[in-house]
């Protein structure tokens, strides 16, 4: 049985900087960082594998653009000759375009024709990207996700949770466990409109329910590295932010899966999602909200965990690239968007 922290930590994978081990050295130094410039100087904004930075080195640069690589501390710069997002944006889905049509990374194969934001440090949108190709520059990614329930006095707790298994053909960790909605964030999109048209497309949620009772509770950050049993490739750094949501739904409304990725939805007490968690059945990220809500909600208590504040701690990772999930971020997507659990 998995603990809640080791659950968490199967999320937050990435070695913090006061980790010098032997394994995060060698993890650290697999890796370039894909850096920016503007009139205040250069900073990073993704992190690069090395085997991306092999591959584009290989690339003709008709297809890849310019690219300044330096070796020794490890940096790459790209994307930077086109003078505006959207030839920006063209530039890098020549690139990646060229990549799928090569099957030259097996992460690609989940192509998805869905662009997700790049943000620089003054607020701007810098490019966009194939949400499948995200992870080959190790920017910062962005989603929403809600737990629904509904009141019961009869159970653990006195709730039930709406949770379903995934479709077991979906190219990310399929038939595991996950919150009752959840999507990732496409460029210019509203978190709170994302989770509507969301609730809406994986559980039929009606717009107006969802609108009027869904309740944001902060976001959850933290840094996970790809698993090729779930992704499909090792080795990826995805920090990653996600605006949390709770919606308390009417006992007699059931989420119907309709777009197929949900193979169905399941009303668990706690006591068996508990077990769930224990087992790993949960989605790491997922199984990071579930605790969320379980420690907002008065379950998870410093009585019945004593590595509560360490969770709480990992749950509210500081992300090393600008954008939305920075308090002091000059850009805004929603008046939700700075905040943490």
């Amino acid at each position: 049985m998995k603990t809640n922290l080791e659950l968490i930590a199967a999320t937050d994978r990435f070695p913090y900087d006061t980790d010098q081990s032997v394994e995060a050295r060698a993890l650290r130094d697999k890796l370039f960082q894909l850096l920016w410039e503007d009139e205040d100087g250069q900073y990073a904004i993704g992190y690069v594998p090395d085997w991306v930075i092999s591959e584009l080195s290989k690339t003709p640069e008709d297809i890849r653009g310019d690219m300044s690589l330096n070796m020794s501390d490890r940096t790459v710069m790209l994307f930077r000759t086109p003078q505006t997002e959207q030839a920006r944006t063209r530039a890098v889905a020549k690139l990646t375009g060229h990549w799928y049509r090569n099957g030259t990374f097996k992460s690609l194969k989940g192509w998805r024709n869905e662009l997700w934001p790049v943000y620089g440090r003054k607020g701007e949108l810098l490019f966009s990207v194939e949400r499948a190709a995200v992870g080959l520059f190790g920017t910062a990614r962005y989603g929403v996700h809600m737990v629904a329930y509904i009141e019961d006095p009869t159970a653990p707790h006195g709730i039930k949770i709406w949770v379903p298994k995934r479709a077991s053909n979906k190219s990310t960790f399929p038939g595991m466990l996950d919150n009752t909605v959840a999507g990732g964030l496409t460029t210019g999109e509203d978190p709170f409109e994302c989770i509507i048209r969301e609730a809406d497309e994986e559980a039929s949620l009606p717009d107006a329910l969802v609108r009027n009772t869904a309740k944001w509770v902060g976001n959850a950050t933290y840094i996970y590295i790809t698993e090729a049993k779930h992704i499909g490739e090792d080795g990826y750094i995805y920090p990653e932010c996600q605006w949390v949501y709770d919606l308390k739904l009417p006992a007699e409304v059931v989420p119907v899966p309709k777009d197929g990725e949900v193979e169905e939805f399941r009303l668990r007490d706690v006591d068996e999602i508990k077990k769930d968690l224990g087992d790993a059945k949960f989605k790491p990220n997922c199984a990071m909200v579930m605790i969320d809500f379980f420690i907002r909600h008065g379950i998870l208590t410093e009585a019945n965990e004593p590595d509560l504040a360490l969770i709480k701690a990992k749950m509210t990772r500081e992300l090393p690239f600008p954008g939305p999930h920075q308090p002091n971020w000059p850009g805004h997507i929603t008046e939700q968007s700075v905040t943490a659990i």
